[in-house]
């Protein structure tokens, strides 16, 4: 069984990560959706929050588990039996950064595959940081969450 993990922090979730997610899906026998613990990072929502929205988001997808880890991502794919590491590019941006990790994963364990896989088109421009700014001057994202990530976000920046 070929089993891989898509770490990030997914804060929140998007159409994007999730369009990663079918993609990878049909690519893999497993597919291990795992959420980052980043004490370096302030998060909107706490990791328990995220994973229990990815639950909700992708609980069609059987062959799909979610879960969080603390630490270096190569340890948490050896922990699980990942034979890769799922890695979404939207633009050319994004590549020099995780070439860079990609390489150091390697260094960490040269088993392990970097495999990078670019979301649809209309979800190249999409990231949780635009979601979230959106969300707090009220606008509306539901074009670009699932339905409960649309509700916590609203809940998290209520008018007062």
């Amino acid at each position: 069984m070929k089993k891989v993990i898509y770490p990030g922090t997914f804060d929140p979730v998007t159409f994007g990560h999730i369009d990663i997610i079918k993609r990878s899906v049909e690519l893999f026998d497993r597919v291990i959706v795992t959420v980052a613990k980043n004490p370096g990072k302030t998060s909107l929502f706490s990791v328990e929050e995220r994973v229990d929205m990815l639950k909700e988001s992708l609980k069609e997808y059987d062959r799909v588990e979610v879960d969080s880890f603390n630490g270096l991502v190569v340890e948490h794919a050896r922990e699980v039996g990942a034979v890769g590491i799922i890695r979404g590019l939207r633009a050319v941006s994004d590549f020099e950064y995780e070439f860079q990790m990609a390489l150091m994963n390697r260094k960490l364990d040269g088993e392990l595959t970097t495999i990078f896989l670019m979301p649809h088109e209309k979800f190249t421009y999409l990231n949780s940081t635009i979601v979230r700014n959106l969300a707090q001057f009220q606008g509306d994202v539901s074009d670009f969450v699932p339905e409960i990530v649309v509700k916590k976000l609203a809940e998290r920046f209520v008018k007062k």
